[in-house]
């Protein structure tokens, strides 16, 4: 990999931490359960790319850091749908007697 590609692969990597940091910080609670919603789709389709990269045999060290970046995905997945249905459940009345 040539350095001048590693520099800018880096340089979109810190930006768009720093760019996703000022957004997230600057949303207000009551848009958090449609937002992670979306994330949670997001995650989806990083889902599919990591399963995509696990299987390609590229060589052995593709396939390793596929296989980490399935399991992280999936426990993003799975947690961001967690994490919303228990925001919706507060929003749900108790039953009246």
């Amino acid at each position: 990999m040539e350095t001048s590609t590693l520099i800018m692969g880096l340089y979109v990597f810190i930006l768009a931490a720093f760019v996703g940091y000022m957004v997230i910080t600057r949303i207000p609670p009551l848009l958090h359960t449609p937002l992670m919603s979306a994330t949670n789709a997001i995650s989806g389709i990083s889902l599919v790319g990591s399963l995509v990269a696990a299987g390609a045999h590229y060589n052995p060290l593709s396939t390793i850091l596929g296989f980490v970046a399935v399991i992280c995905a999936t426990i993003n997945v799975v947690g961001g749908f967690l994490i919303t249905d228990r925001m919706l459940k507060m929003f749900k009345r108790g039953k009246k007697k």
